[in-house]
């Protein structure tokens, strides 16, 4: 069995109760922040993990688009391996991890679509490369090469000009909707600091301190 490097000695940065926010979204939005002042690539980016109906699990790596009081966005092919398991299982898992910061935040729920018009004022915002990508990639499917892909991709181009490229009907957004939170904050000897936020019947919030 191939060995792995042991993790380095952590700055031991502590994690108290009192230091969190009784509103998960906030804390999350704080720690998001701290993660982006602290030039983390990509601090946005996070797993997203899904599960099929016979309990098959799959993860990958998406782009947070948004989030408020609603739920976390994202954006993707409906028809992708994820698209397929959402409609059959509504409900997914997310990961963000922070390594400079030794921080990660799990967040899981339900998945609803996001409105039309949510997703076509998004799919404007994209560069226009992006917008035929939409199009020319049927996500998840197998492909003979990429020659094939890059043809399609030049063949959009001549079919619909810069500033008017349509949403395609198979693709938009996702939001995944918390019940439950967890804040994750490395220590040292492993004595790692957890606490989890579960939404209760009256829409508080039960935080617990969970072992690591």
């Amino acid at each position: 069995m191939t060995q792995v490097p042991v993790r380095q000695a952590s700055t031991d940065r502590p994690l108290r109760r009192h230091d969190l926010d009784p509103d998960p979204l906030r804390q999350f939005a704080r720690w998001l922040a701290e993660a982006e002042e602290a030039d983390i690539r990509y601090a946005n980016a996070m797993a997203v993990a899904t599960a099929a109906p016979d309990g098959t699990p799959s993860v990958r790596m998406v782009l947070l688009r948004g989030f408020d009081e609603r739920g976390f966005v994202f954006y993707t092919n409906y028809e992708s391996q994820k698209g397929r398991e959402l409609a059959a299982n509504p409900r997914a898992a997310l990961l963000f991890y922070w390594d400079p910061l030794e921080r990660q935040v799990r967040i899981s729920g339900r998945v609803l679509k996001v409105s039309s018009e949510e997703s076509d004022a998004y799919f404007r915002s994209r560069p226009y490369g992006s917008q035929l990508s939409a199009w020319a990639s049927r996500q998840s499917e197998p492909v003979a090469c990429r020659n094939e892909l890059e043809a399609r991709h030049a063949e959009l181009a001549t079919q619909f000009p810069e500033g008017h490229v349509p949403r395609p009907p198979f693709w938009g957004g996702y939001r995944v909707v918390p019940e439950q939170y967890e804040f994750w904050q490395g220590r040292r000897n492993r004595l790692h600091d957890r606490f989890r936020y579960t939404r209760q019947p009256d829409g508080s919030w039960l935080i617990e301190r969970l072992q690591p």
